[in-house]
């Protein structure tokens, strides 16, 4: 489906939301590009960040044709300094901030012989130093402002273990405490923080696998299906929704059903 038949089969939900700015990093492509796309069809203006800068162009580009006020940032998130550079581009082009979705992350997972200290390094740079950083200067846009709402995007791995997760689960098992850490401190000045735990969910990677390896996959989801990427944009815009006003510290799974289960049928 296209990108212009998902967005106009998304039916927006929170007028609160129209007008509002939010950043949604690794949203150049999978997910976080489903995010961003969710936001706009409610009407925020969105920041587009990704490591590779054609493919921000593209999405930046047909986020425009969509009518959608957007600009893109293209930084790679291993760099010490990432977050001060996402505040300085953002900084250029937006006063206010309503909405920070750390999205972006190295996916790579592997088991504990295969772990290199390269690999961890990256890692924690990638998926937990930068989204906290990021966190921290967001929060000092929306503090005194008295609203605002961080969402992190976590993994069922940080719940609950892949086989063959490291270090990737570790990092989402810090996520998750970094979320309950910053929302008891934000909550005085009326920032939430939450997170969502996707679990398996359709993407670009799912449709270059072996079917029957997804059909396996999808025998142990008590749902009987993957998510899909619109879902768990959904669940970023309640979040960020008045909905959800006194929904603070919380790790929403949207998985279905599998970190319920103890063990698959």
């Amino acid at each position: 489906m296209e990108i212009a038949e998902v967005y106009e089969a998304i039916r927006p939900r929170y007028p609160e939301l129209k007008g509002r700015v939010a950043v949604v990093t690794g949203s150049s492509r999978g997910i976080g590009k489903a995010i961003a796309l969710r936001l706009a069809r409610e009407g925020m203006k969105i920041v587009i960040h990704g490591v590779d800068a054609a493919e921000v162009t593209t999405t930046v580009s047909a986020f425009e044709s969509l009518g959608v006020d957007v600009t893109g940032m293209t930084i790679d998130f291993s760099a010490p300094d990432a977050a001060d550079q996402v505040f300085a581009t953002f900084n250029q082009h937006h006063d206010t901030l309503e909405l920070l979705v750390n999205n972006a992350a190295d996916l790579r997972r592997t088991n504990i012989d295969n772990a290199t200290i390269d690999m961890l390094d990256h890692q924690l740079a990638v998926n937990l130093r930068t989204p906290y950083l990021c966190s921290l200067q967001a929060l000092s846009l929306m503090r005194p402002a008295k609203r605002g709402t961080i969402v992190n995007i976590s993994s069922v791995g940080g719940q609950r273990a892949h086989w063959k997760g490291l270090p990737y689960d570790a990092t989402k098992g810090g996520i998750d405490a970094m979320t309950r850490a910053m929302a008891i401190e934000a909550a005085p000045d009326g920032v939430r923080v939450n997170a969502i735990a996707p679990g398996a969910i359709h993407n670009d990677r799912v449709q270059s696998l072996d079917p029957q390896k997804v059909q396996t996959w999808i025998a142990r989801i008590p749902m009987g299906r993957l998510g899909d990427m619109v879902e768990i944009g959904a669940a970023v815009a309640f979040l960020a929704s008045d909905d959800a006003r006194y929904i603070t510290g919380q790790i929403l799974s949207v998985d279905g059903g599998i970190t319920a289960q103890i063990s698959p049928p």
